[in-house]
């Protein structure tokens, strides 16, 4: 129990009277806390066996500061590579790099929070920036957890309104014409990502193996992460995946691999050198010289080519659940809040539901008008 204790200390030759709370916190460590009121001693020492007993205790004087907490939870989460180098990134220029990283982690206020979100809103798009504030939500949710925080201080935490634009998914017309302007080496790349939706880390993985033109099917058993030109695993256990293989994509699977042979480990698309291409090579040099020569949209990317095959799926009248699964998702909430526009006849469809439902209540009061 918390005991509180009267002595003297003197300085400049007077006497003053001040009161020790000595407590043992959780791990059983003898502490020590001096009020100049004998009021707030017996406070304090009340309220620090309640937060005790309630799980609830904070010791104070902890000096970790809110960067050097967010390193430690960050080294101690099960982040893939790619992951970890990305949340590591946001730690240290957008939390260590500013003045609420070298706050005491126990002592920072919501307001202080606030002025952190706004003045990251100016050199940070809104998306990145709601994925900042969520990190660091989680770093205190950990904080709190670990019985370093009272209570989290990211709540209520204003952000600029964003407003995703909606996806226009490229033409079949379109994709052709960026094929048309690939290098020769790299037109089939097109084609296989626009006809089976791969993401550019599994196209660029893709081995001659992954192919059965038999059975008509491509399988997806690896990714490769930016920066790298090694096979790592899929972003997440849906993204193993087997897809169905459409008859223009084996043509021109087939086409490459008659003129370009696939490399020593099967890799189908390959560089001069037979090295796989690296994912900023591939974008930002060749793809993006082509999308200029075919007059495609600025800004078109690769992942533009997923898109199509999804528009292509959904005017088909396939399910979300299927195209959900198509694409490697989690579950289908993506698809349709990123597709849900292109749901082939959407809007004919709500005329008339709205029309059926209502001519139940008006027919019937016609014809008590007429009789």
């Amino acid at each position: 129990m918390a005991s509180v204790e009267s002595r003297v200390t003197r300085r400049n030759g007077r006497g003053t009277k001040v009161y020790d709370v000595r407590f043992r916190d959780p791990d059983g460590r003898q502490r020590k806390k001096t009020f100049a009121k004998k009021g707030d001693a017996d406070r304090f020492a009340a309220t620090v066996e309640a937060d005790k007993l309630r799980g609830q205790y904070v010791d104070h004087s902890d000096r970790t500061t809110v960067a050097e907490y967010a390193r430690a939870w960050a080294a101690a989460r099960p982040h893939r590579p790619t992951t970890a180098r990305r949340v590591s990134s946001l730690i240290e220029t957008h939390i260590a790099g500013t003045r609420l990283g070298d706050r005491r982690l126990s002592a920072v206020r919501p307001s202080e929070v606030q002025t952190w979100a706004s003045d990251r809103a100016h050199v940070l798009a809104p998306s990145t920036l709601r994925n900042l504030v969520s990190l660091l939500r989680s770093i205190y949710a950990s904080a709190v957890l670990d019985r370093l925080a009272a209570s989290s201080p990211v709540v209520r935490v204003a952000l600029p309104r964003h407003e995703r634009a909606r996806v226009v998914p490229l033409t079949v017309a379109q994709v052709q014409a960026l094929a048309d302007a690939m290098p020769a080496r790299n037109r089939a790349m097109v084609l296989t990502q626009a006809g089976l939706g791969l993401r550019i880390g599994e196209l660029l993985s893709l081995r001659l193996e992954d192919v059965d033109f038999l059975r008509r099917t491509v399988r997806v058993e690896w990714q490769i992460a930016p920066g790298s030109k090694m096979r790592s695993e899929p972003k997440t256990p849906r993204s193993r995946r087997t897809l169905p293989l459409p008859q223009v994509v084996a043509d021109a699977l087939a086409a490459h691999i008659h003129q370009f042979p696939p490399g020593a480990d099967g890799s189908l698309f390959t560089t001069t050198t037979g090295a796989v291409y690296r994912h900023d090579y591939y974008g930002s040099m060749i793809l993006a010289s082509a999308v200029e020569r075919a007059g495609l949209p600025a800004g078109t990317t690769s992942h533009d080519l997923r898109h199509h095959f999804a528009s292509v799926l959904l005017a088909a009248g396939e399910s979300v659940v299927a195209v959900a699964e198509r694409l490697g998702h989690e579950n289908a909430a993506l698809v349709l809040s990123t597709y849900g526009h292109l749901m082939p006849d959407s809007e004919e469809r709500t005329r008339r539901a709205i029309d059926e439902a209502w001519c139940a209540i008006t027919v019937p009061s016609e014809q008590a008008a007429s009789g």
